[in-house]
């Protein structure tokens, strides 16, 4: 079971959700930010050399979000961290981990889950 206020992020190669875990005991997810490619445009963003054009927008976005979580951790607005995303976007991901983050890093499930209901996500992750 993961920890109170761990940091659970739902993510696929276009937006992420980021909820936090609210129960003392148990999971229950509390919607805390949703992520997009706009809201993470301030700098630039990685290149990606070895990623086809039609899937370099989706990489980048994962390279993006994996290094606004890097900085989450690192200014310790995280604890603990679960990773849920589908099996190309978390490839892209992991590569870019902080050290810091993946000590952190509590759950890791390769799912696409962005357009599930909070039941399905509590689910996937029980």
């Amino acid at each position: 079971m993961l920890p109170h206020n761990t940091v659970v992020v739902v993510a696929d190669g276009h937006s992420a959700t980021i909820f936090r875990n609210s129960a003392k005991h148990g999971l229950e997810l509390t919607e805390a930010q949703k992520v997009t490619p706009a809201s993470l445009s301030e700098g630039p963003n990685a290149k990606l050399d070895e990623i086809s054009p039609r899937d370099e927008e989706e990489a980048a976005f994962a390279v993006d979000l994996a290094k606004h979580l890097n900085t989450m951790v690192l200014r310790n607005k995280v604890d603990d961290i679960a990773i849920i995303a589908d099996p190309s976007t978390l490839g892209v991901m992991r590569k870019h981990y902080h050290k810091e983050l993946q000590m952190r890093l509590r759950k890791e499930l390769a799912k696409t889950l962005t357009n599930s209901d909070i039941p399905s996500i509590q689910a996937a992750l029980a």
